[in-house]
């Protein structure tokens, strides 16, 4: 059976299609079967795959909406190790379906106090759902006294959060736009290094 790694975030612009994105490149790596899916109504992935070229990693692609999603994610359990969801940026039935539907709950976020409490919506639907959920930091600078207080509340919080986080990194964008995955524009580079990390302690949450 696969597992469902849902990525959601409520507030705009924290690096939810990007993380999805990378993160279904990543799991692909060595031939891992993996699932792509597309639920929010902008439809970045859904861009950033049709530009994928012929060479990239094949990922099992699909834009499903509405109760579409359900159906697609109860097909794909049964034929691929990961099935990977973007969801939209804010409480739609598709974010709660997603989220629903989900074996682990991904939630990104930069590292700004209004982005921790934009966060809050997201985690407490993902405990509604009684999903099991993770905060992922995303845009991570290396050090200062903004990373530190955003790092001493999810303490203080004790906030379920991921030890692996991704740095304020240009690598994420370019390869973006390329329709790849950092592990496979920069595969040497430090973003490709963070997002295998990343990647491979997601893998242990599979049964």
């Amino acid at each position: 059976m696969a597992l469902v790694l849902t990525v959601a975030q409520q507030k705009g612009g924290a690096g939810k299609s990007t993380l999805a994105a990378n993160l279904a490149v990543a799991l692909a790596e060595g031939g891992g079967r993996v699932a792509l899916l597309d639920a929010d109504p902008q439809r970045t992935l859904a861009r950033w795959h049709a530009l994928r070229p012929a060479t990239a990693a094949a990922l099992r692609f699909d834009a499903p909406s509405g109760w579409r999603l359900t159906g697609a994610l109860d097909r794909l359990r049964r034929e691929v190790e990961f099935v990977v969801v973007d969801t939209p940026p804010h409480a739609e039935t598709d974010s709660r379906i997603a989220i629903r539907g989900a074996d682990l709950v991904l939630v990104p976020l930069q590292p700004s106090l209004p982005d921790l409490w934009a966060s809050e919506a997201t985690l407490a639907l993902a405990e509604a759902e009684k999903r099991p959920h993770r905060l992922v930091l995303n845009r991570l600078p290396p050090s200062g006294r903004l990373r530190d207080v955003v790092l001493e509340e999810l303490a203080r919080r004790k906030a379920p959060v991921m030890a692996e986080s991704l740095g304020n990194r240009t690598a994420f964008g370019t390869a973006f736009a390329l329709g790849l995955g950092v592990t496979e524009a920069a595969p040497r580079g430090t973003a490709a290094e963070e997002v295998r990390a990343l990647a491979s302690s997601l893998r242990r949450f599979k049964a």
